[in-house]
This record gives C-alpha cells, sequence and structure tokens, in this order.
C-alpha cells in the first residue's frame, strides 16, 4: 500500500528510537538476523518491501530511509569472514511508487565497504566481540577519525597503506617482513604493471579515429605488454608489430611510421630509465609518437585519482603519476619538441612540425557540406567531373588552390585557363551565399586556430605550413594581419560578461543558469570567441572521449564534457561520464556514474543541436508533444531517471522512438 505521510513519520521515529542497529543522520541500518527485534510497525513496513522486490536469496542488511519512503538491501556476502565486507548489490525499494531498482557491485574495483560491524547486528550475535574488538582497534590508531575517506575499498587500502597496516582475521596488524612496515614503495615488477586489454587501447583508437594510421603506414608498440594492441591491428590487417622486454624480448625493435609508447612511464621507477625509454621510441619513430601514461584528475566521491583508458583507479605507491600538464612538460623537455594533448593522458608527437600544425588546424575545421547544383548549365555539365575536385577543395578551404595543390590543376587550367574562371562557372550553377558561408566559416576555424596557438609556441611565417599560409593570405590578407586578429580575439576569453552575453544569445544550444550546453555537433556553429573558450581547456585536456554534450559556463571560468550514451536512439538518454576543466586553476575533475540508479537525463534535445542535424525533427515533435501533455512543467521533478519514470507513469505515457504512446 503508499505509504501515507503520518505512517512514514511513525516509522522513521521508531527508527530514530530503536536500541538495535545503525542510526545515520538519514537513515537506520540493521543486520537481516535482528528484524525480527524490530518494532512490529517496522516490521510490517519491511514486509511490504520485500514483497515487491521479490528476494530470491537473503540480504545481509537492511537500510531504512529515515527521510522518505525507502527501504534498501543490502547485500555482503564476506560480512563474517572479512573484517571490512565488500558491497556485493543493492536491491532499492520505493514503497510510495512501488518501483524496485537494482544496482551491481560484484564488477567495481572500488566497491563500497562496512565499518563498525558490530553496530547492525545484537551482543548475542556469534561474532560480535571480534567486531567490536576490531572497532576499539582502529578506533585507538585513528583509522576511522575521518569516516568520508574510508567508505570504499581503494580509499581504505590506501590508508592502511599510508600506515603500514594490514588485518589477520579480526586484528590489526604491522606485518614485519613487507615494504609497509618500513615506509618504502615496492618495486613493481614491469612485467606484471602492465595489465592486459579487452580492446584496443586509447591512444591507439586515437590514432584510428583521427586518421593517422592506414594500410599504407607501419606502427610498432614500444613495449606492448601482452600485444593485445599490436594483435587487434594486424587482424584488422594493419602493418604492426611490437617489442617488450617481458612479453615479446626476441622481437626485433624496429622503426616505424608511427610509434606507441602507451603506458609504460608509469611503470618506470628510475628517473634515468624513464627518460632512456621515451627518448629510445622517439628515435624509432618516422613520423608520429603516440605517448600515453596515467594522469591524475580529481573525482567528487574518492578525491585524486589516476586515469587511464577511461578506468579510475587508486594511485598505486610504486608508480609514477603525472598533471596533464605536467606530462606534456616531461615529453617536450625531454624531447624538445611541442606535444598535442589529444585526450587525458593521450599526447601525440609529430616528426615534420609543418604536419604538426596541419593536424592542430584540423581539429578547429567545421564540418560543412558543398553547396549542391542548383542551376543546370550545359557547360557546367560538361565539366562537372572536372570541376568536382575544385569544389572539394573550395569546401575544404574557402578558397581557390593555388599552384601544386590540385592534381587535377593542369586538366582545369587547359580547359579554363584559370581556376578563378573555373569557379565562376561553379558559381553560375550553384548558390553564390552558401559559398560566402563556406568562405566565412573557413575565415573563423582560422582565427580560432591561431588564437589557442598562442597559448603555445605559434609558427612563425617561415616555420608555418604552406597551406596555411595560403589560408591566411586568402581569407584574412596575410599570415601577420591573421595573427593580429587572432591575438585581439584571444583576449576575450578572460571577459566572462562578454562571452555570458554570446552564450544567451546564441541561435544553438540550451541555456541554462550560468551556462549554455549544446552537442558536440554544433560546436563549430559557436561564434569564434566561444570556440575559443572551448578550446582553452580541449587544447590541454583534450575532449571528454565519446563525449557529446558540451557546456560552456559564464558565471565561472568551466568547461564540460558529458556524455550520455545512445544520444540519437534514446529519448531521454541519462548520463554516465562527466569531465569538468577549470579554467582558472587548470584542473580536471572527471566522474563516471554509469552504475548509478538515478543518474540525471536529457531533457528537450532539440534545444542542443542546430536545426540542420539529422534528427532534428523527431527531437522537436517530442518535446513539442511533451510539452503539450504538460510533462516538463517541473524540471526539478524530472531532472533524474527515476522522477521522469514516476512522472510517465503518473500520466499512463510511454515513450518509444521518441513516440508518445
Amino acid at each position: 500500500m503508499k505509504v501515507i505521510t503520518n505512517e512514514f513519520a511513525a516509522i522513521a521515529d521508531v527508527c530514530q528510537k530503536s536500541k538495535i542497529g545503525k542510526l545515520l543522520p538519514n537513515a537506520f541500518y540493521i543486520h537481516t538476523d535482528a528484524l525480527g527485534l524490530l518494532d512490529p510497525i517496522l516490521q510490517q513496513y519491511e514486509k511490504e518491501a520485500s514483497a515487491l522486490a521479490e528476494i530470491a536469496e537473503s540480504a545481509t542488511i537492511v537500510k531504512f530511509a529515515t527521510d522518505r519512503p525507502k527501504i534498501s538491501y543490502l547485500y555482503y556476502p564476506d560480512f563474517d569472514c572479512d573484517p571490512h565486507p565488500k558491497l556485493q548489490k543493492t536491491i532499492i525499494v520505493h514503497l510510495n511508487t512501488k518501483q524496485v531498482f537494482q544496482r551491481q557491485y560484484q564488477n567495481s574495483k572500488n566497491p563500497p565497504i562496512l565499518h563498525g560491524k558490530e553496530a547492525f547486528v545484537t551482543p548475542d550475535y556469534p561474532l560480535y566481540q571480534e567486531f567490536a574488538q576490531l572497532t576499539a582497534e582502529e578506533l585507538a590508531l585513528g583509522l576511522l577519525d575521518n569516516p568520508r575517506i574510508i567508505g570504499t575499498l581503494q580509499q581504505w587500502q590506501r590508508l592502511l597503506f599510508d600506515h603500514g597496516l594490514d588485518f589477520a582475521g579480526h586484528h590489526v596488524v604491522c606485518p614485519l617482513n613487507n615494504n609497509y612496515a618500513v615506509k618504502k614503495e615496492p618495486n613493481i615488477d614491469k612485467q606484471v604493471a602492465i595489465s592486459p586489454r579487452t580492446k584496443l587501447s586509447r591512444p591507439v583508437r586515437v590514432i584510428l579515429e583521427e586518421e593517422l594510421l592506414n594500410y599504407s603506414t607501419s606502427f610498432f608498440d614500444y613495449g606492448s605488454g601482452q600485444g593485445e594492441d599490436v594483435s587487434r591491428l594486424r587482424d584488422r590487417g594493419y602493418n604492426s608489430s611490437g617489442w617488450d622486454p617481458h612479453h615479446s624480448p626476441e622481437n626485433a625493435i624496429i622503426n616505424a611510421d608511427i610509434v606507441n609508447f602507451g603506458y609504460v612511464l608509469n611503470v618506470i621507477q628510475d628517473d634515468q630509465e624513464r627518460q632512456e625509454a621515451l627518448t629510445k621510441a622517439w628515435s624509432l619513430t618516422k613520423s608520429i609518437l603516440v605517448v600515453a601514461a596515467q594522469v591524475l584528475v580529481n573525482n567528487r566521491q574518492q578525491g585524486l585519482l589516476a586515469y587511464e583508458d577511461g578506468v579510475l583507479t587508486c594511485q598505486k605507491p610504486a608508480q609514477k603519476y603525472y598533471e596533464q600538464a605536467e606530462l606534456k612538460t616531461y615529453i617536450d623537455s625531454t624531447l624538445e619538441v611541442n606535444a598535442i594533448a589529444v585526450d587525458l593522458g593521450v599526447f601525440l608527437v609529430f616528426r615534420d612540425a609543418k604536419q604538426a600544425e596541419i593536424f592542430r588546424s584540423s581539429r578547429f575545421v567545421s564540418r560543412l557540406t558543398t553547396p549542391k547544383i542548383c542551376r543546370e548549365q550545359q557547360e557546367f555539365k560538361d565539366h562537372e567531373k572536372l570541376l568536382t575536385p575544385l569544389m572539394e577543395f573550395y569546401t575544404k578551404r574557402g578558397r581557390v588552390p593555388v599552384k601544386g595543390e590540385l592534381a587535377v590543376e593542369a586538366a582545369i587550367k587547359e580547359n579554363f585557363k584559370t581556376y578563378r574562371r573555373a569557379f565562376q562557372l561553379i558559381l553560375q550553377s550553384t548558390n553564390k551565399q552558401e559559398w560566402d558561408d563556406i568562405k566565412e566559416q573557413r575565415r573563423q576555424d582560422l582565427l580560432v586556430y591561431l588564437a589557442l596557438g598562442n597559448f603555445q609556441d605559434r609558427p612563425t611565417i617561415r616555420k608555418i605550413a604552406s597551406e596555411i599560409k595560403e589560408d591566411a593570405k586568402a581569407l584574412l590578407i596575410s599570415y601577420k594581419q591573421a595573427c593580429l586578429l587572432a591575438d585581439i580575439l584571444l583576449l576575450g576569453v578572460s571577459n566572462l560578461e562578454k562571452i555570458g552575453e554570446l552564450c544567451q544569445k546564441s541561435p544553438v544550444g540550451k541555456q541554462l543558469q550560468g551556462a549554455i550546453a549544446i552537442h558536440m555537433s554544433a560546436l563549430d556553429k559557436l561564434p569564434p570567441l566561444l570556440r575559443v573558450y572551448e578550446g582553452s581547456a580541449s587544447r590541454i585536456y583534450g575532449r571528454l572521449e565519446n563525449a557529446n554534450i558540451i557546456k560552456l559556463y559564464y558565471n565561472r571560468p568551466k568547461i564540460s564534457y558529458l556524455y550520455y550514451p545512445d544520444f540519437d536512439k534514446v529519448a531521454h538518454p541519462t548520463l554516465t561520464t562527466t569531465m569538468e576543466v577549470d579554467l582558472q586553476n587548470f584542473a580536471a575533475v572527471y566522474n563516471d556514474i554509469s552504475d548509478h540508479d538515478n543518474p540525471p537525463i536529457l531533457h528537450r534535445k532539440d534545444s542542443l543541436v542546430a536545426t540542420d542535424y539529422p534528427h532534428y525533427a523527431k527531437f522537436s515533435q517530442l518535446v513539442r508533444q511533451e510539452q503539450e501533455l504538460g510533462l516538463l512543467a517541473d524540471f526539478s521533478a524530472i531532472r533524474r531517471l527515476q522522477g521522469w519514470q514516476k512522472c510517465l507513469q503518473n500520466n499512463k505515457i510511454t515513450i518509444r522512438d521518441h513516440k508518445i504512446y
């Protein structure tokens, strides 16, 4: 039955007054063995919850929420034998809505753990004295002084390591025969430090996503571990090989177009050896060196953690960790280069500085389409195949080519004498305004790239790639003039008032309090200053892998990257991972909430994308219907999954494939 306010107030009061169990500010906990000793009101209340949950096996702890009608069943399989048992799963029952949710921890590397087990049981529990004695020992040692930092397995293990402590049964011990006792960092065997992977590593995925690796380039993995990347690339048809001092010492160490040096720096303990290994990897590189290492990021729940390939772990004492900016500085100073950040802990180093600049500039190129033919002309039809490469070039660069830039140059000049005459014929068959828009967009792209280049060593005119030099000449009079305009643009990044004004006037994006949220596909539709503002974060940290939503804040200098899986397919996708970059102190906060049972969800997806987005019409129609039905009236009630599910249930509505039933 539905729990009414007065009934629940009585239930909460009984919880508060119970002489057994553990009482916290918003919850009351009890071991299942003691349920029969509770007040009959609580026993009946719990029976209603267990009937809804249809619990097949016995839970260990029952948690009565005292601020709302909710009961949770917590499973600690090793409650009796483990001094601090790990939570395996939780079943959550909402008595008012009769909704049941389940959360699994059995595959988690950092599950919640229990402390003070005697508080959950009664004094006649067989192991009560052992539990109580353990807690007394831990209190005396100060291990429980700060409950906020010991709630999960890895936090607890780190604290024990710092104190040089371990457990023997339910007693705290200080081993004399290991490194903990003398507070030394144990030597980690590099053979076991790099764990086997189940998919391509992030640095390898980067070079594939950026189309840097193709079937004509060679790939060498220097420090390949068990060779998963090498074998997977080889299976895909790439020229791939690798070497590792432990797993494949017999393999040849060879030069290659692309060399991967992935997550090796962290496990080399000696500074000199670490530097020599990086230098060796660079000496093998013909074109591009990929350097990846675990970097330290902040996590709201667990503090400073190590990030590698989308996974957060506690720091291991014998490994070397870097801040993101520190890693770039280390690579740059060791190799005398200017490394490019493409993700957290992943950098690219180009052998050819001009190739590096072309790659940098490509990261700020807007996605544009070649204008369609709108007026049929016989002369154009006769030369359409010849003119198509010219149209594609102009779409890519916003200008006509110069000598040597187009493969069909000779044929075009034979028929039209000059590129400009050929392009005049194109204009007669297409919409001139569309070409003007392309030119303006490429002008903005160039300014964004040059503005962000000022954070580093922006190339002089003698060192700049010829393509970029010609772009500057055609779009902004000269390279010198282009740099001057870019510097003026960059000055605006620190003006949050101006940033806010542009955000609030933006025709694309969802207006939030003190911020604007947009889909990644719409980033290049923002004004140049906002693109530079976002680039101030991505130039250091790259962008969160798979991120599809970006938040630009103007009430403080901060950029957030958010990942909502199935953005296109699911009407209201749930948030799984975020990365926030504080532009004031250049710190990153990474959060993975993929296992949360009540995550934030997206509404009004149409406001996040541009009108030319492939699914815009479908998104927009759904939002209109939801508004007409009043489903979006109270955002605070529907911003999370369970609130939205309750709203749909109350209105007897189902949404499938962006349609309301």
